[in-house]
């Protein structure tokens, strides 16, 4: 894992940190966020509620359709706050957020949920999971390739693993001196990262590296976006068994001519029931880790694949 010169920042809802900033003065605190993760990240928290002015405690807020828009308000209509949380929203976006390698969000929030909060009609007589948090939305809208999560989704070891990797992944970028980064080291990053981004999304994988083969004569800034934009959205989607297994069997060959007949028919062992679900994914992982240990290859030695975050994390253990 890559020893990163600054500390990594994850923006949080201030809920999710044990801040008693909710409309009851109470607190939505986020073990895994707080006990867990924050042994490795330092955390910055928003609560855009308080930011703009709302009291603790408070009359709660929801989301209302009024025609063809949405405002924020009590239940009763009053108290209208839905400009002033995208203002708020805009200002942490561009003046805050530019500085975050992920954020977490406190989920179903009028004003922080990601995504299905709760939208009532006018009559307060029903409502659609179809909302955005408005000052969720401004952060999501200007950092595009910000690694996002809501509390609840958090508790899927899938998707903790994931968006993990991610905001190591994105920090790992953060930390390029991208006014110095050329075509040969938008490449060796991509070489760094093939295993990674192939255990997610094969067809990124490609992509980018046609995008690189291709880069010579284009604005590089323009790279520069386009790639990282195409390696978060495609490390975006959740590591698969499948495509975990297909990784660990192109891995696998690197040691043909190292293993005995034995020690071949283990790995393949190892990785077929990784693929039948029968063992999480750290027991192939681990024996090959061991033969790369013992073989060596300069090469897979940099892979971010083997160590994307601390192990102590454990957050291979139950994928």
């Amino acid at each position: 894992m890559r020893i990163f010169e600054s500390p990594i920042q994850i923006g949080i809802s201030a809920c999710l940190a044990g801040d008693k900033v909710r409309f009851d003065t109470g607190h939505k605190r986020s073990n895994f966020c707080m006990d867990e993760l924050g042994n490795y990240v330092e955390y910055k928290k928003f609560c855009p509620e308080v930011a703009v002015g709302m009291s603790i405690p408070r009359a709660t807020i929801r989301q209302v359709r009024v025609g063809d828009t949405i405002k924020v308000c009590r239940p009763d209509g009053s108290g209208e706050v839905g400009e002033k949380l995208t203002e708020y929203g805009k200002t942490v976006a561009h003046e805050q957020a530019k500085e975050l390698s992920g954020f977490v969000f406190c989920a179903k929030s009028p004003s922080c949920g990601m995504e299905r909060v709760k939208v009532y009609n006018e009559a307060g007589t029903g409502n659609s999971s179809e909302g955005v948090g408005f000052f969720a939305a401004q952060v999501m809208k200007h950092n595009p390739n910000l690694p996002c999560e809501e509390n609840g989704r958090l508790s899927d070891p899938h998707l903790r693993e994931n968006f993990v990797t991610r905001v190591y992944v994105y920090k790992h970028w953060q930390e390029l001196n991208l006014d110095c980064v050329g075509v040969h080291e938008l490449t060796q990053f991509h070489a760094q990262h093939k295993y990674l981004l192939m255990s997610h999304n094969y067809e990124s994988y490609k992509a980018l590296g046609k995008l690189l083969g291709h880069a010579a004569g284009r604005d590089l800034d323009e790279v520069k976006e386009e790639y990282i934009g195409g390696l978060m959205k495609g490390l975006s989607r959740p590591a698969s068994r499948k495509n975990q297994a297909n990784t660990l069997s192109h891995l696998q060959g690197y040691f043909k001519n190292f293993l005995s007949k034995v020690e071949k028919r283990e790995m393949c062992e190892a990785i077929d029931h990784y693929r039948a679900g029968i063992v999480p994914l750290y027991v192939p992982l681990t024996l090959i880790k061991h033969h790369l240990t013992v073989h060596g290859n300069e090469y897979l030695a940099k892979q971010v694949y083997f160590n994307p975050y601390p192990n102590e994390l454990k957050l291979r253990f139950g994928i």
